[in-house]
Parts: structure tokens; sequence; C-alpha cells
């Protein structure tokens, strides 16, 4: 059979009278670097050293002294998008990704993936010849297309990556995480008690798979999409990093943004002109907070500082292997973050984030009695507004705003091979969707017009090659819009039309306001009412880009859109009825039967010997969570709310042999009532103080307690000693309001 495969040979009746022929394969053009790029995650544009600030970051400091700082750098304000854009080089809304991609609206605009039309730069390298690696957080496929039972088609292998190690979701506890390798969920490799913590475990799998392609294939170069989970909440270190943090901070936010703005004019980072933005909204000043206001938020910041200088560590050990194995030097190594500064702490920070997603309002006066727990595995924290305002010094607003603290970011390129310039600062205006352009013009390659079949919409970025020997170069980058929950900007030629929305008001009652910010990059001089016919021309342009790069329709809907659980051609059952067949392996939340904040029944039939226990189901970790298992013959459930255990055991011991156990919960406004049964028979009830509507952001396991344990009563995964046959748990029905709080509220605490 001839014509499928090529062949420019000769074939004949015999060897003899034939002519060989092998295809070519795809290689990259001589001397093409590997390319490294690196996202660190709700890290705000002052909190690298080199961009101001007195945390403790030398790894990434001399990063930048032998390459560039890029001090007019943008993103989009939101994790998901900024990934879409930085690996395509188009914008987020046309390739699918206008917010999370736990969120599917039922419009081009919000799909939940990276759009086929859109190549990513592994796909695109990966065709050049190129091994291409993702390391980290990948958080581009619909969350509850995430489980092990797929489909994977959006996963990382599936767009272009060829080993991958990570986790999918927004974020994952930074001692027991929820591991993806390749295509299938693994468990860590060990647990917080052994000193595990996953940057490390990032970096070890990044440098064993370039180990292995360069020592294999040296002639190939690679392309490593390395994103941490950091420095996105929780706020976690190894214990011997927050120690060294301790006192570092006391002086409060107010003298901490004044220090670091002062150098950052000391370094020039800044227009001249730049002044420091006044504390937003909700922000008070430090010397004004209670002691124990001060308190709280004095650790929650020594907790990040932790975490941040933790991080920079593991970048120095990966770079000093690059450096070690001679391939450092050819390689192009861009880091940045991917928007600014969270504000999700609140007020006055939380010790467990889930807690202010439940809208259980932790006074800093309770939370100061559990001050040491603050970055270890026994908390779930993030800090308050003043220092992630601090974090987006000079700038005002945070992440999920289009104000410059949600946007301008800091980022650094190191080549040594390829950039002259060592030191030096590039303050051209560029955007995310300009790092892929930059990459394609680096190595050599085009982005191509189709891919396997699939037309690729055009790229909307622009090199920023021609800054890194040409310093004071003409910007390429002269125009960009930025959208995010109907915060709404334009950017062009050094003037910044500007609007923070609030949800539900009419999208034409928002006040625009406008900037010069080639001057005043901080946004404190509005001149919307001295030059209204450039602000009506700003907001023309938007409009005009909203509809080119399908911004359309205008949506700020955020949470509400994890309530579309149910909606058509979900995984999720209309039934609400949930089998479980084990051995299976850990559900992510927005996979799994969605218990939080409701009534539900669970039956497992099981088979056992007397004296055998383990876990039946659990989901969440040890800071919050539930539990149901058997120990010493009896059912036992720990409903743990916020690490206060609340556990009912039955009055009956469970027979050798096959039974049907399990759990009704019923749920009464904020309390609920548990009831245990055996066999039919209810065999133990119990009321519980309060129902967590936001459980966790770990999963569920059936027949182990896949994270750190839920419950004191087992220190491991207990796993169940017998058979499971199956699990089975229904969701009862309630109001669709009741079930739209509890599925919004599940999306706020990944979010």
């Amino acid at each position: 059979m001839r014509g499928f495969e090529p062949f420019e040979g000769t074939i004949g009746k015999t060897l003899a009278d034939s002519v060989p022929w092998w295809p070519t394969p795809p290689q990259p053009r001589e001397g093409a670097p590997n390319v490294v790029v690196m996202l660190i995650d709700d890290l705000g544009f002052s909190h690298f050293g080199c961009f101001g600030s007195d945390l403790v970051t030398p790894h990434i400091d001399a990063l930048a002294a032998n390459g560039l700082r890029f001090s007019n750098f943008h993103v989009t304000p939101l994790c998901s998008p900024t990934r879409a854009a930085l690996l395509t080089g188009r914008n987020h809304h046309s390739v699918g990704m206008r917010g999370l991609s736990n969120w599917s609206s039922g419009y081009p605009s919000m799909r939940g993936h990276i759009s086929n039309h859109a190549a990513t730069m592994a796909e695109v390298l990966g065709a050049s010849g190129y091994t291409t690696f993702a390391i980290g957080k990948w958080h581009l496929v619909s969350m509850e297309n995430s489980s092990s039972a797929g489909p994977f088609d959006q996963w990382p292998l599936q767009r272009g990556f060829d080993r991958y190690y990570g986790f999918l979701d927004g974020e994952t506890d930074q001692f027991a995480p929820d591991l993806v390798y390749d295509n299938h969920r693994v468990d860590p490799p060990a647990r917080a008690r052994d000193g595990y913590h996953v940057s490390e475990d990032l970096v070890d799998k990044a440098l064993e798979f370039i180990h292995d392609t360069k020592s294999i294939r040296p002639d190939r170069p690679f392309f490593t999409y390395f994103a941490f989970g950091a420095t996105h909440a929780p706020h976690q270190a190894p214990a011997s990093y927050l120690a060294k943090h301790r006192g570092r901070y006391d002086d409060g936010w107010d003298v901490a943004r004044d220090r670091w703005f002062a150098r950052q004019r000391d370094m020039g980072l800044l227009a001249p002109s730049t002044e420091l933005a006044p504390r937003n909204p909700g922000v008070e000043a430090w010397d004004s907070l209670p002691e124990n206001h001060q308190r709280l938020a004095r650790r929650l910041q020594e907790a990040y500082a932790a975490f941040l200088e933790h991080t920079d560590a593991q970048i120095g050990r990966f770079v000093a292997e690059l450096d070690a194995m001679g391939e450092l030097d050819n390689t192009l190594l861009l880091l940045m973050s991917d928007n600014g500064a969270s504000q999700e702490g609140g007020p006055f920070g939380v010790l467990h984030e889930m807690k202010y997603f439940n809208f259980i309002l932790e006074s800093p006066d309770e939370a100061v009695a559990r001050l040491d727990d603050i970055g270890g595995p026994h908390s779930h924290s993030n800090y308050p507004w003043g220092w992630a305002q601090a974090g987006n010094t000079p700038f005002k607003w945070y992440k999920q705003n289009t104000h410059e603290g949600g946007v301008h970011v800091p980022l650094i390129v190191h080549w040594p091979k390829g950039i002259k310039a060592k030191g030096e600062i590039r303050r051209q205006f560029h955007y995310v969707t300009d790092v892929a352009p930059t990459v394609y013009e680096v190595v050599g390659v085009e982005a191509p017009e189709v891919y396997r079949g699939v037309t690729q919409m055009p790229l909307a970025g622009a090199s920023m090659h021609y800054t890194f020997d040409q310093g004071d170069a003409e910007g390429r980058k002269t125009s960009q819009y930025f959208e995010m929950g109907g915060h709404r900007a334009m950017y062009s030629e050094g003037w910044k039309a500007v609007t923070r929305h609030v949800p539900g008001v009419s999208f034409d009652d928002d006040r625009w306001e406008l900037y010069n910010v080639a001057i005043d990059p901080s946004e404190c001089h509005d001149q919307a009412n001295a030059e209204p016919a450039r602000l009506a021309d700003l907001v023309a342009r938007w409009w005009h880009d909203a509809e080119l790069y399908g911004v359309l329709p205008l949506d700020d809907r955020s949470i509400e859109l994890f309530g579309a659980r149910f909606r058509d051609h979900s995984p999720h059952p209309t039934s609400r009825h949930y089998t479980y067949l084990p051995p299976l392996s850990l559900v992510p939340p927005q996979a799994a039967a969605g218990i939080g904040g409701r009534s539900w029944d669970l039956q497992a039939r099981v088979e056992r010997d007397a004296g055998a226990g383990g876990v039946v189901m659990a989901m969440g970790n040890e800071n919050a969570g539930l539990s149901f298992f058997v120990q010493d013959d009896r059912l036992i459930f720990d409903y743990n709310i916020f690490g206060e255990h609340h556990v009912l055991e039955s009055n009956r011991s469970v027979p050798a042999g096959e039974s049907t156990i399990g759990v009704k919960f019923r749920r009464d406004q904020n309390d609920a009532e548990v009831t245990l049964t055996l066999n039919g028979d209810d065999v133990g009830t119990k009321h519980l103080p309060l129902i967590m509507r936001i459980i966790s952001t770990s999963g569920m396991g059936i027949g182990r307690d896949f994270a750190s344990p839920v419950s004191t009563y087992y220190d491991d995964e207990f796993p169940f000693e017998g058979r499971i046959e199956r699990v089975d748990i229904q969701l009862i029905t309630e109001s669709r309001s009741d079930e739209k709080e509890t599925a919004a509220r599940e999306g706020m605490a990944r979010q």
C-alpha cells in the first residue's frame, strides 16, 4: 500500500534495485537556545529585591544583575487568563479564557480551556524539534475534566508538552499537594513531617526531565514552562525559613511601602515623576491598628516572605544545575508574575482561608491564639490588604483589578549568550502576549497558520527581542485592552483609561478614569475632566478591541459560574447521585460530589474482618474536612471545622463480614445533624454547630485519606483494611438558590 507515508527513495523488486530514504526530523536552527519560562503566582511589582523590596530574593536578583529587568511589563489581572495569553501569544478572551478555567459561561470567551485555534508555545516548539516540559500549576483545563476520568484533551500532554509534573487546579496545599505526573495522579513522594514541600519536588522533577533529555538527546534544546504554586495562598514554607523572618516586618506596611518606593526610585525603575499611590480603601494606617491586628498581620507577612525566599532558593538550585550542565549560557530564561498581589486575604488577613470563604469573619483577636501555626501545614493563610498593596508598590488596587496594581508586574530576562547588556532596565510598554512572539523570534520559528489541520488565529503580541540590545529603542507595543469581571482599561501610547466595575451595576454607569501613565504610572492624577476627548477616544478604542478580540458580551459574573455544575454536558449527573467503585484515585473537588453546604446520604457496601479498619470516604485535609472511617470495630465520623473536631461514634460494633454502612447528613440553615447507619439502622446521631459550605481545596478520597489526615484519630492515609465494593452518595435536592450559593462559595475558596 502506498500514498500514506511520504517516501522519496526508490522501491524496486529487490533491495538491490531499491534506494532507501529517511524523512528528516524537525530540527531547530543551529545554536537555538533552550527556553525556560518561569511563572510565580500572585506576586506584586515590588516583591523581588531587585524591584524594590527588602524581601530575600538573592538568586532572582542575581538573574536580574546578569540580565534585564522590564519595568513596564503587564499581564491580565488573573491567573488562568495570563497563562493562556502567555502560552499562546493571543489575548485571553480570544482563546476562551475570560476568567478562571473553573468556569464555562456558554460563550466563546469563556470555555475553561485554550482554544485549539491557538497553538501553545509547546505545540509550536515541539513541532520544530524541541523537547517540551511543563512543571507546576496548569489551571488551563476545565476543573470538571481534571479527574482521572478525563477527558484529557486539554491536559498538558495533549497541548504540546512531552512531560508534565504538577497540579491542575488553581492552588494546592504546599505540603500535601494533589499531584499529576504526565496523564495520571500520583501521591507526593513524602509528607510534611518528612520535610516535603512541593516547590522542592517540582525543581527535582524539572531537573530530572532535563537530565533525561540532555543525556540521551543532547542535540535537542528544551522548552520548560515552570509555574510555581508559590506565592499563591496558602502561604506555606519550611519552619527554618519561617524562623528567619521573625520580626522583619514589625514596622508595618506604611513604612515598608515608603522604603520600597524609595528603593525603586534609587534603582531607576520608575519615572522620576512617579508618586506613591494613596492607601486603597479598606487599608488602615498601620499605627492606627490594634495590637492584635498588627501581630496577626506581621506574622502573615512573615509567612509570605518566607514562602518567597524558599521559592527563590529553589530557583537558585534550578539555575545552578543548568550552569553545572553547561546549559545556562544558551538558555533564554524569562521570570515573571501572573498578576499583582492578591486581595483575597481581606482587610485583616486570614489564618485559614476557608473560613473567609465560608463568610466566617475570624477576628485577629481569635487568630492570634494560633500565630505559631501560620505558614506551616496547620494553616491555610493569606495576608491582609495592606501587605498586598505593599507588594504592589507604588501602585493601587490588586489582582483582579485592571488598575496597575493588578496588571503591572516584574519581568526578568536572562540569556548570557544572547544579551550583551547586563543589569539594565527596559522601560518599553509590553504585555504578556508578547512573550510567545519573542520566543519564536529568538528560536527562529514562525507560528503556523494551520496546526494539525486546525486554522490558527493570528498572534496578538509583538516581540520584545528588539529591546535586548537596544535599551532606548522606541516601543513597538503601542496599545492594549484589559478586561476582567467588568473591570476595564485601554492603554495607548502612554495614556490609559481605566474603570473599576462593581458587580451588578450597569456597565453604562461605570466611571472611567484617565491617566498619563508615562509620567504618572501609579495613577494618582485623574485627567478625565481635563481631557474628555482623549478619554472618549480611548473608551471607543476599548469597545473596538472588545469586539475584535472576542471580549463581548461583557459579563461580571464570577463565583456564580461555579453554580453551573449540573448544566448540559457536565459530567455531574442531574440525579445528583454518584457511585464510586474502588480502587480509584483522588477525585478533585470540582469533579467530586458537591457535599459542601448540602444535605446528603452516603452508603458503602464493605467486607472486612473483625478488628479491621480504615477510611471509607474522606474529603479535605487537616485544616478542614470530614472523614468517615471504621476503627476498633466502630463507625466514626469526624467533621473537622477548621481544626475543631466534632466526632460521632456508632453505638454498635460493625460485624465481621459484609455490611452496609452509611452517613445521613442533614443541613438546617447554618448547622446540621449527622446520623450513622449500619445495615439500615441508625446507630448514632450528633448535632453539628456549623455546616461548612466550603470544605477544602483538597479533593475526595475513597478507601483512604489522600491529603494530610483530616482526623486526629489516625496519622496517615489509613487505607481501608478490607474490601469496599462501592460507595454511593446522593445529594439531597434543595432550593436552587441554596445550591447556587453553595457552588459559588466553593468557587471562591479556590480563587
